[in-house]
């Protein structure tokens, strides 16, 4: 369906966060080890302290990306000539802003961000339809890893997933997020996607344990979310902010530690939990990709890494993948 010349739909589609914060609560902390999913960081306060994170000198994720987008983004859209852009986990789509102005004059007719944070994305919507005149938005508030489907198609697609935000997933989560963008996509569409790269291990940590405790403060955040949404009873004083990195994994894991024996009640989920002096409650992990790496899992859900756009050190890469031809939708 060709969209009027401006036009801000927003959808929210099919989501009781509650009962889905109750559900993750109760699994993450009643597992051994502990864990909690890395959304239930990005309330409004969250949003604006990873904001501000993206601004620290020690977290170049979003700097560098940046610095390579503007050096390539007309690239890409000559490469892909979109009618539709795609952005999932868009935030305030400043990066996407780029594509956006490289694709003035052209094709590009429709603009769906994605994102799970409704206030952010009302913003986000009304900011960018003033911005790019005769541009259409069709915002849609969900999880950007379950409503894929629920994407319209306007034409020709790019569909951009920027930050890194992919290594949030583990190994399996990733393969069947793939999965799905690869099943959203025709043999003429694309995927414009944000790595972090493999690294010096002090870089990397130092990514995550900034030295202005902006970082400890967004990670312990989500626990004034469940003190706010489950009326639970947890003292983010009494949590340490640990991040290191796994080797093995090739990956950053953010972790609060229990600063002492303690016990916390959360009503709403009908959980007391106890936690041991030291205890790790893990909150997100973020995995760092070689471009093999990379390769061997875009191969796995019949992907084409077509292009690779990195900086002069190498810290970071986007990537222009393709559906591979003849390997047919998921």
């Amino acid at each position: 369906m060709i969209p009027a010349p401006v036009t801000i739909a927003i959808h929210t589609f099919g989501q009781d966060a509650r009962e889905d914060l109750i559900a993750d609560v109760r699994a993450g902390l009643t597992a051994t080890p502990k864990t909690l999913p890395p959304r239930w960081l990005y309330d409004e306060r969250g949003s604006e302290l990873f904001d501000a994170i993206t601004q620290l000198p020690e977290y170049y994720l979003t700097r560098v990306e940046a610095e390579i987008l503007r050096r390539v983004a007309s690239e890409v859209i000559a490469a892909v000539a979109p009618e539709e852009l795609v952005e999932l986990g868009s935030g305030s789509a400043r990066k996407t802003r780029m594509l956006i102005d490289a694709a003035r004059g052209g094709r590009l007719g429709l603009f769906v961000p994605v994102d799970i944070s409704e206030t952010t994305l009302q913003q986000t919507a009304r900011r960018i339809a003033a911005d790019f005149p005769g541009l259409s938005v069709y915002a849609i508030v969900g999880d950007f890893a379950e409503h894929l489907d629920r994407i319209p198609r306007y034409g020709r697609q790019l569909v951009a997933f920027l930050g890194s935000t992919i290594g949030n997933f583990d190994d399996a989560e990733r393969r069947v997020f793939l999965d799905h963008v690869r099943a959203l996509l025709q043999p003429n569409d694309a995927f414009l996607l944000g790595v972090d790269l493999v690294k010096d291990e002090a870089e990397l940590v130092a990514a995550y344990d900034d030295a202005e405790g902006v970082t400890a403060d967004f990670n312990r955040n989500v626990l004034r979310v469940l003190n706010r949404e489950l009326a639970a009873d947890f003292d983010p004083a009494a949590f340490d902010h640990v991040a290191r990195f796994d080797r093995d994994r090739s990956r950053i894991e953010m972790h609060l530690r229990s600063r002492w024996r303690q016990r916390v009640r959360l009503p709403g989920v009908g959980l007391t939990v106890e936690f041991a002096a030291g205890e790790l409650l893990m909150t997100e992990i973020s995995v760092k990709f070689t471009r093999a790496s990379l390769e061997r899992a875009l191969h796995e859900s019949n992907f084409a890494l077509t292009r690779w756009y990195t900086d002069a050190q190498e810290q970071f890469a986007l990537c222009l993948c393709m559906p591979r031809v003849g390997s047919g939708s998921r």
